[in-house]
C-alpha cells in the first residue's frame, strides 16, 4: 500500500510524515501549525476554509479547542444564528441534507492534527498514554505519522467501549466491540432473535455478516449446535473471535472470512444487512450504509442455494429506509419474490434507542416511525 505522506512547513523547513485516515480522507494541502495562543474563532475560520491546525501546544487545550469547534459548527456558540434553511421538501431530500451536513461537520473538526512520534507517543504536553489503544486498533507502530485529534479520541473512545463491553439481556453477558466494528447497541434486532421459534432440527445455522458476533452467540446460547458465522471485515472476524472465546462457544461457532455464505446447506440462514441504501462515509458506518443495497440484495439472491429442505432465513432489517424514501416496501418484496422466496412470517419491534425520541433530530418523523422485523422466508 502506498504512503500518503503530510506535508507543511515549520519554522521554515518543509517537513513530512505519513498521514492517517480511517475514514479515507486525503492529507490537507493546507497546513498552518498551531498552539494555546490560537482562538477559537480564528481556528474555526481556518479549519472551515479547509486549512489544517497541527497542533503544538498542550494537549488537553486541543482537546477543549475541538469541542469549541464542535460548537461552532452546531451553532451553539452563543452568536445570532442565520437564518434558518427552507424545510426540505420530501423526507429523502431531508436525509441528503442531513448527509450532507454530517460530512461537513466532519471535514470541519477533521482539521484540528496531532503529531506521533514511533511507538504511538504524542510529543505534547499533558498527552494521555493510548499506546495500546493504537495497537488494538492499528497493529504495531513503527513509524510517526499525523492523525486527526477526532479520530484519535474515537480510538481511545472506542478502547473504552472495549474493555467495558455491551450488556446483552438475551445473552445475560457482555459483548466487547473492538474499533471500527458496529456495537450491538441496538437491542431490538438482537431480541428478535432470540425471541423467534426456531425451525425444526436447526442442527447447523448460518450468521451472514457476523460484526461483533452477537447474533451467533445468541443462537449458540439457544442451542445450536453448529453456527457457522461470516464477513468480510478482518476486524470484524477478529472482534467477533474474541466475543465467542470471552463466551466459551468456541466449539459451537466456526468463523470464516467470506462473502456472503459459507459452502452448503443450513436449516438457518441469519442476516442482519446494513439498513440504509447509500453511500458510508467511514468504515464502520458500511454497517448502517449499503450502497444500492448490495448486501440486502446479494442476501435474497443467494439464500434459496444455501436453505436446507424446509429451512428459513431470518432477514433482519430496519424499515428506516421506506421511511426515508430510499427504498419502498414494494421494492423489498419484489426482490424477494424474483429471488424464489416467500414470506413465511414476519416479527416486528419498535426501536428503543434515544433519536426516536428526539424531535429535534432532522430526521426525527422517519426514525419515530421506524420499525425493525424479523422476516422469516422460505423456498417457493
Amino acid at each position: 500500500m502506498e504512503t500518503t505522506l503530510l506535508h507543511w512547513t515549520e519554522q521554515g523547513t518543509d517537513r513530512s510524515a505519513r498521514w492517517h485516515s480511517e475514514a479515507g480522507m486525503p492529507p490537507p494541502k493546507r497546513v498552518v501549525v498551531a498552539d494555546d495562543t490560537l482562538n477559537a474563532d480564528t481556528a474555526y475560520r481556518l479549519a472551515c476554509e479547509g486549512t489544517a491546525l497541527l497542533w503544538r501546544g498542550d494537549f488537553q487545550n486541543a482537546r477543549q479547542l475541538l469541542q469549541a469547534l464542535a460548537r461552532r459548527a452546531d451553532g451553539k456558540h452563543g452568536k445570532p444564528k442565520r437564518k434558518a434553511p427552507k424545510a426540505p421538501a420530501t423526507p429523502v431530500e431531508a436525509f441528503h441534507l442531513h448527509r450532507q451536513a454530517q460530512s461537513q461537520r466532519a471535514r470541519t473538526l477533521a482539521m484540528l492534527l496531532i503529531p506521533f512520534e514511533p511507538g504511538y507517543t504524542i510529543p505534547l504536553r499533558r498527552a494521555p498514554e493510548v499506546k495500546l489503544a493504537c495497537n488494538e486498533a492499528y497493529g504495531r507502530g513503527e513509524d510517526a505519522f499525523v492523525i486527526s485529534l477526532r479520530e484519535l479520541l474515537g480510538l481511545v473512545g472506542a478502547h473504552e467501549w472495549r474493555k467495558t463491553g455491551v450488556e446483552i439481556p438475551a445473552l445475560g453477558a457482555r459483548i466487547h466491540p473492538h474499533y471500527g466494528v458496529f456495537s450491538p447497541v441496538r437491542g431490538e434486532y438482537v431480541q428478535l432473535v432470540a425471541e423467534t421459534p426456531l425451525p425444526k432440527k436447526t442442527t447447523v445455522a448460518f450468521d451472514i455478516g457476523a460484526g461483533t458476533g452477537v447474533l451467533s452467540a445468541v443462537l449458540a446460547r439457544r442451542g445450536v449446535p453448529r453456527v457457522v458465522a461470516t464477513d468480510m471485515d478482518r476486524r470484524a472476524l477478529s472482534c467477533a473471535r474474541d466475543n465467542i472465546a470471552r463466551l466459551d462457544l468456541d466449539e459451537q461457532v466456526e468463523l470464516l472470512e467470506a462473502d456472503l455464505f459459507p459452502p452448503g446447506r443450513a436449516p438457518l440462514v441469519v442476516c442482519n444487512p446494513p439498513w440504509v441504501p447509500a453511500r458510508p462515509s467511514s468504515s464502520i458506518e458500511h454497517a448502517v450504509f449499503d450502497p444500492d443495497s448490495r448486501m440486502l440484495k446479494g442476501f435474497l439472491a443467494g439464500l434459496k442455494d444455501h436453505l436446507a429442505e424446509g429451512g428459513e432465513g431470518w432477514l433482519i432489517l430496519s424499515d428506516l429506509a421506506e421511511h426515508l424514501g430510499l427504498r419502498p416496501r414494494e421494492q423489498l418484496l419484489e426482490w424477494i419474490a424474483q429471488a424464489g422466496l416467500v414470506v413465511l412470517g414476519r416479527q416486528d419491534a419498535k426501536p428503543v434507542h434515544p433519536k426516536a425520541g428526539d424531535a429535534e433530530d432532522p430526521l426525527h418523523a422517519a426514525r419515530a416511525a421506524e420499525v425493525t422485523s424479523l422476516w422469516r422466508l422460505g423456498a417457493a
